[in-house]
């Protein structure tokens, strides 16, 4: 529905409406969006359009993006989004000329009412704090957030880190045995030894849901480059470490995310060996600097990025609500 802001900064003329996420089409107005963003601001206002991508998939995989994914446009261009993905977490991206003028509000306000629907249903699932987030020098997204009943806290706040690619990405040392390499194409095989990485590593939480057949629908996701997904190939077959790698070429800045290494691989030196390979990939396709972000007190994780070259250069600090439904 069409809606006129009383803010004096907004031009009458770019009123904006909303809908509901319809197509692919949808989704790649959605990247856009994210990297015109980007080159606006700076690296942490809005998230990397692999971060995106991922979300994506999760809804995708076990909710709809039709029912889950809003959409506000102005003169016939996409604006901001909005998604409510499971725990349940809200997120909200606004392009930088329209934000703070009452798409947010209007976007938290249709989050809080498709929860209470979606109460009606399975109140055990969606009845719990309301997870959102913004960067600790976001000043503008946190008060947001503070008033509107967000407070800092939960455990998944996220250091983030860069990795700026001035020299040439060395080439990793293997165990005896092991290769490095990308994702095979078309081979039913590899999907299903590559989605059981995935469930072995995040199981039980949601990113590890996945399914063989999820695995070959992400694969063919816009931005998804089966050349950026790489693996560590133990003698036996297994694969034992992966990341997933994103770019974006207007900001000429690369993303990882997820990865890891199952149990029995790691500190084996699998899982560097897997990052260096998919950065030296990413230097010879133009980005000039890498981020990742990982749990505050994982410092097993934060050493191993350090140790190719990140440097912790922000935080992003989860905020949760108490839902009106919560149970």
């Amino acid at each position: 529905m069409p809606h006129n802001s009383n803010s004096p900064d907004l031009d009458p003329q770019d009123a904006w409406s909303s809908r509901n996420y319809k197509t692919r089409d949808d989704l790649l107005h959605m990247l856009n969006m994210l990297m015109e963003a980007r080159a606006q601001t700076d690296d942490w206002r809005y998230p990397h359009t692999g971060d995106l991508l991922f979300w994506f998939f999760m809804v995708l995989c076990h909710l709809n993006p039709t029912r889950h994914i809003r959409l506000w446009h102005a003169g016939g261009k996409l604006v901001g989004y909005a998604m409510l993905g499971e725990d349940p977490a809200f997120d909200c991206q606004v392009l930088p000329a329209h934000a703070w003028q009452g798409i947010e509000e209007e976007a938290l306000s249709w989050a809080e009412s498709l929860i209470g629907e979606l109460c009606q249903l399975d109140a055990k699932l969606w009845g719990g704090p309301i997870v959102s987030g913004a960067r600790q020098d976001d000043l503008q997204r946190r008060a947001f957030l503070e008033q509107h009943g967000f407070q800092v806290g939960g455990e998944f706040s996220e250091v983030n880190m860069i990795w700026l690619l001035e020299e040439p990405v060395p080439e990793a040392s293997l165990p005896s045995g092991c290769q490095v390499r990308a994702v095979l194409d078309g081979n039913p095989d590899e999907i299903s030894n590559r989605s059981a990485a995935q469930r072995a590593v995040w199981q039980p939480w949601t990113v590890g849901n996945v399914t063989d057949e999820d695995y070959a629908q992400f694969m063919q996701l816009p931005g998804y480059d089966r050349q950026l997904d790489i693996v560590a190939v133990a003698p036996d077959g297994v694969i034992a470490s992966y990341v997933n790698g994103w770019i974006d070429p207007l900001n000429k800045i690369g993303d990882f995310g997820p990865l890891g290494a199952l149990p029995a691989y790691r500190r084996q030196g699998l899982t560097q060996a897997v990052l260096l390979e998919c950065a030296r990939r990413m230097q010879a396709r133009g980005m000039n600097r890498i981020s990742v972000s990982t749990g505050v007190n994982n410092t097993p994780a934060i050493r191993l990025y350090e140790s190719v070259g990140f440097k912790i250069v922000n935080q992003y600090l989860e905020y949760i609500k108490l839902s009106e439904t919560s149970v």
